[in-house]
């Protein structure tokens, strides 16, 4: 059986914000509009029985992550549900972590001591300071939703076991911004570490802010950021650049798009059916099916899914196949980047990664800094 390392459970199939770079409801999938909007009790029992099983099969542990839409949609009553009943299964806090990615907007006393109580982790999204974050996360009334989050990230922080309960946080890059500015902002919050990711894009719909698959304006944004991190006396974790240092010394990523390493990953949605990599719906409708649609609710149907050839090639297909990824001399710290971010009509995944020139600028920056750091 191939092993999974990543579970995603989609417990709210709907969001308070409008981010307008989502790969879900901006995105070329529209199939989000059929899941029921909240996980049903059935669906939780369900997953839970699957993850007995899959708990007994597989030695290694698995991460559980509840996502969305917004997760904390679900209200008090349904996050105490799902997380209790997790727990009865996944007992081992340190083999099977459970983490919640939320846009913040929601927390409150009685959704952190539900976390505090069955040990899941909150990462909250936010990209900067008001002005950036106003970019992209606007709410569905095309409202700021600044001052909320900062609500919430105060009251995690300031809560009795806030170094265990807040992660961290995550940000997605917005080019036009101050990459220091965006980075001591955060710091500032308390936030433990930051974890930045690059816009969804492929050759077919371009990130935003990226003119064409030659420019470099996500790769300056990360050279000047990296440049200062580097050299910060009292930095935080920015998990984007330590996997990057990782991979460079002969180590291993934990998050998939750097290095050559795969990772097994598993989304089921709301209706409990089981797909592959969420992300993967940024290049083309349906192309995260399952052969057959698989659900959770049908029993044994987890373990099925794992030891099947179609899951064992969807983990592979991370690395990449091009022929100029091929014969590059950072594939082993690169690893094509993301598999989203390869797509295109003519030659599917086959492709070099849209943000292949800003791979390769930023990557040759932290090669030069390590290089004159060990010289020293």
């Amino acid at each position: 059986m191939n092993h999974v390392d990543t579970v995603l459970l989609k417990v709210a199939s709907r969001c308070n914000l409008d981010c307008s770079y989502c790969y879900v409801y901006q995105g070329q999938d529209k199939t989000w509009r059929s899941q029921p909007k909240i996980i049903a009790d059935q669906t939780i029992d369900s997953i839970c029985r699957e993850f007995a099983l899959l708990a007994k099969q597989q030695e290694k542990g698995f991460a559980v992550v509840l996502h969305g839409g917004e997760p904390f949609l679900i209200g008090k009553n349904k996050l105490l549900k799902i997380l209790s009943s997790l727990r009865k299964i996944l007992v081992d806090f340190n083999k099977y972590p459970i983490g919640i990615q939320t846009n913040g907007l929601l927390i409150s006393h009685d959704i952190l001591e539900v976390c505090n109580t069955y040990r899941a982790g909150i990462s909250v999204s936010i990209d900067g300071s008001k002005d950036t974050n106003d970019i992209s996360r606007l709410t569905t009334k095309n409202e700021s939703s600044y001052g909320s989050l900062i609500k919430g990230i105060q009251l995690l922080r300031n809560h009795k076991n806030s170094d265990f309960l807040f992660a961290g946080t995550l940000s997605v890059i917005q080019p036009k911004s101050d990459p220091i500015e965006t980075y001591n902002f955060i710091k500032s919050l308390g936030s433990p570490s930051i974890d930045f990711i690059l816009q969804d894009g492929n050759y077919e719909h371009l990130p935003k802010g990226k003119e064409n698959q030659d420019s470099t304006e996500y790769g300056e944004w990360l050279v000047k950021l990296f440049e200062y991190y580097f050299y910060d006396p009292t930095p935080i974790k920015i998990r984007f650049f330590d996997d990057l240092i990782k991979t460079i010394i002969g180590g291993f990523a934990e998050k998939e798009g750097k290095g050559l390493n795969s990772f097994g990953i598993i989304i089921i949605e709301t209706s409990g059916e089981i797909r592959k990599n969420d992300t993967l719906r940024a290049a083309i409708e349906g192309i995260d099916f399952f052969e057959n649609r698989p659900n959770i609710n049908t029993e044994n149907s987890l373990l099925k899914v794992l030891s099947s050839s179609e899951f064992y090639e969807t983990t592979v297909s991370q690395t990449p196949t091009s022929e100029k990824c091929l014969n590059c001399s950072i594939k082993n710290v690169c690893g094509g980047g993301m598999l989203l971010s390869r797509w295109s009509s003519s030659n599917a995944f086959n492709n070099p990664s849209i943000y292949c020139t800003d791979h390769f600028l930023y990557i040759n920056n932290i090669l030069d800094i390590l290089n004159a750091h060990m010289k020293k």
